[in-house]
């Protein structure tokens, strides 16, 4: 698999996890997970794969089967600022396009990494993906994040809540969604120019994202634009549980 667009995707890991301890070395058929993540990557056709993390089991774990890595800092509040300093330490060029993909993430569609990295441009410093959402459940489900965009693809905003929030339908029934109504569910995989996600950790948190407990409202907030690929259906799960880790272990 080829993309017109080059990128780099950097792989955050660590050992930490509350629901599945020691998540990124789980064997899946024989390899550690955050190794079948790098497979996923490879897959897309990126031009290097990196696996950014501050602990010594998967830095050997990697190593053991030809996975890149790099050692971070381990008091980093979140991923992004975690692979800014990978992709610093590397002197990646400021036009360079940055693919964060989560390293639970072993079953992810190599397309949606190209897709993302295809929508950064010269005005579009970040981007993301979304599907659309068929299931009432979902919809309302505050652990579901949506958005909506605007007529170019680009996100006005992303939520826990339901939106668009469909008010006359709405008032009449919650337990289905009506005809014509489709809302978007945000797919957590992101890419950046690095001129961009150098800046990202310096900027201000906003007061958006510290109520919806959403990264991505950050960007927004400053005025910076998110472009949204969105895909026909749901992307494979990632891996959050031990019920997880069993679906996962059945593929592989």
């Amino acid at each position: 698999m080829s993309s017109l667009t080059p990128f780099v995707v950097i792989i955050p890991a660590r050992l930490a996890s509350t629901r599945l301890p020691n998540k990124p070395l789980a064997d899946l058929g024989g390899k550690p997970m955050v190794v079948r993540v790098a497979e996923r990557a490879q897959q897309a056709g990126a031009s290097r794969i990196i696996v950014a993390t501050d602990h010594e089991d998967i830095r050997a774990a990697c190593a053991q089967h030809g996975v890149e890595v790099c050692m971070t800092r381990a008091d980093h509040p979140s991923g992004t600022d975690r692979i800014a300093e990978v992709a610093r330490a590397l002197h990646l060029p400021a036009e360079a396009v940055v693919v964060n993909l989560q390293g639970d993430e072993p079953l992810i569609d190599p397309a949606l990494l190209q897709a993302a990295a295809a929508c950064i441009n010269a005005d579009v410093p970040m981007s993301t993906c979304a599907h659309p959402l068929h299931d009432a459940a979902d919809a309302f489900n505050p652990n579901v994040v949506k958005v909506v965009l605007d007529k170019a693809g680009r996100a006005l905003y992303f939520s826990r809540a339901t939106i668009p929030w469909n008010r006359d339908a709405f008032a009449q029934s919650k337990s289905t969604l009506p005809d014509g109504y489709v809302p978007l569910r945000h797919i957590g995989l992101y890419a950046y120019r690095n001129d961009f996600l150098q800046a990202y950790p310096a900027l201000e948190v906003s007061p958006l994202e510290a109520i919806e407990a959403l990264e991505q409202l950050r960007v927004l907030w400053h005025g910076h634009s998110i472009a949204v690929h969105v895909t026909g259906s749901a992307p494979a799960a990632g891996v959050d549980t031990p019920e997880d880790l069993v679906r996962v272990r059945q593929f592989y």
